[in-house]
């Protein structure tokens, strides 16, 4: 694997095998952490670091915020997309917590007016990168962790497809050019998605490079570079570059800008495959948002070969839910919102009708739920796409294109989830907008 304009991680930190052992044995809800952390010998600031992020580790934490207020300092965890507070601490034992973290992940100490970013590493069998953010707040320093756990990281088969959108996506990442977007707000598994693409294509006769702001995970037999704006090496600079290495695949994190944009459409008009993500509401809006990257129509046409949208909602506890029959409501938004689905076969939606409901246990931390899975709507490019956009860029338009050409709407393909037994309707309604 090689690494290009990567940055340096500034330190490392294991975790003892006692504290292993501790958490291992003892933690099995916020209020086991809370008795957990409290009991520890507090001046020891190594192994409050250790603590915290063995216990975020066990608890499948993908964030751990630092959170100064008037009255102390909460710390709280993000599992499964939700936060919850974790435990307090005073003003001094996070002092000494900053400045462990912020010399580990190679932040200014006396800097303390303006943004930092770092990182660090948590050494284990399959080690762990920690990316450290600081921001300046009313009382202090706030800090949040990001814990980039390559065990998240899982096969196309492991993302919670229908049947037929991974038949889609197996067929389209296989073809030797075109470009394949991914959009959705910061922390709906982007990233996992097009980490699976890659680990399905990844293969010893194909060259894959990618161009990533910073590198999140370390993938075997992938070449990976990180944007470096200090030194000019931006995704638009590091991608004509990656593309005079005659690659097969280009990964390029994010296309955020006009040159960006126009070197990606064209290495996958002629030659190339290109996987990408763009900040857009769903699928059918990635075309209104090429376009205000002053993007040729016609390329955008001719190169899109799907472009994906997704969410991820919590997965109901396997340990506790129980399936139940909908009441007159629910059971009336599930047929009103499937009413129209482009499915074959339909779903069947009767008195008979089961759902599943969140219940809480020890094994999910009370919530009901435990773990998440993306839902997904696919909109496909191609000569009719060319010919909609000429007529009209209205997202408006190009929606109703896509929903006549097959695509089956993110909220559409969360009822189905639903029905398969997975997850609730309270979830699909916090996240996917009802069509």
């Amino acid at each position: 694997m090689i690494d290009i304009a990567t940055k340096k991680i500034a330190g490392e930190i294991s975790i003892s095998s006692p504290i292993q052992e501790e958490v291992g044995k003892s933690l099995h809800s916020m209020e086991d952490f809370r008795t957990i952390f409290h009991k520890q010998e507090q001046g020891d600031v190594t192994q409050s670091l250790s603590l915290l992020l063995a216990s975020a580790l066990h608890l499948d934490v993908s964030d751990v915020h630092l959170e100064p207020e008037e009255t102390g300092i909460a710390i709280r965890f993000r599992v499964d997309g939700i936060l919850q507070e974790a435990t307090r601490i005073d003003l001094e034992q996070f002092q000494t917590l900053l400045s462990r973290i912020k010399l580990l992940s190679g932040l200014k100490l006396n800097v303390e007016g303006r943004p930092q970013d770092g990182r660090f590493t948590l050494l284990s069998p399959d080690p762990i990168e920690i990316r450290v953010a600081s921001l300046p707040s009313e009382h202090g320093e706030s800090i949040v962790l990001r814990v980039l756990n390559p065990k998240r990281l899982v096969l196309l088969s492991d993302l919670g497809l229908r049947e037929d959108l991974e038949k889609l996506f197996r067929k389209e990442i296989q073809r030797t050019h075109g470009m394949i977007l991914v959009t959705g707000p910061t922390g709906s598994g982007k990233t996992t998605t097009l980490y699976s693409f890659l680990k399905e294509v990844q293969k010893a006769e194909v060259k894959v490079i990618t161009i990533e702001d910073p590198i999140e995970y370390h993938l075997e037999g992938v070449s990976q570079t990180q944007t470096d704006e200090a030194k000019g090496y931006t995704f638009a600079s590091g991608l004509r570059a990656i593309v005079r290495q005659d690659p097969d695949i280009v990964l390029v994190g994010e296309m955020r800008d006009k040159e960006t944009a126009e070197i990606a459409l064209q290495a996958a008009l002629t030659g190339h495959l290109v996987f990408s993500t763009l900040h857009a509401n769903d699928a059918p809006s990635t075309i209104s948002r090429l376009l205000s990257l002053e993007a040729n129509p016609v390329n955008i046409a001719s190169a899109l070969r799907i472009a994906i949208a997704q969410r991820l909602v919590r997965k109901v506890c396997k340990d506790c839910s129980v399936m139940e029959t909908p009441t007159e409501k629910e059971l009336g938004i599930i047929q009103e919102g499937l009413k129209n689905i482009a499915l074959n076969p339909l779903p069947i939606i009767n008195e008979k009708t089961l759902v599943p409901r969140a219940v809480g246990c020890p094994s999910c931390h009370n919530t009901g739920y435990r773990g998440r899975v993306g839902i997904f709507e696919a909109m496909r490019g191609g000569e009719e796409l060319e010919s909609v956009i000429e007529k009209s860029s209205s997202p408006v338009a190009i929606r109703a294109f896509a929903i006549k050409q097959g695509m089956i709407p993110l909220y559409q393909d969360g009822l189905l989830k639903i029905l398969n037994g997975v997850t609730t309707l309270e979830e699909v309604r916090r996240v996917a907008q009802e069509e």
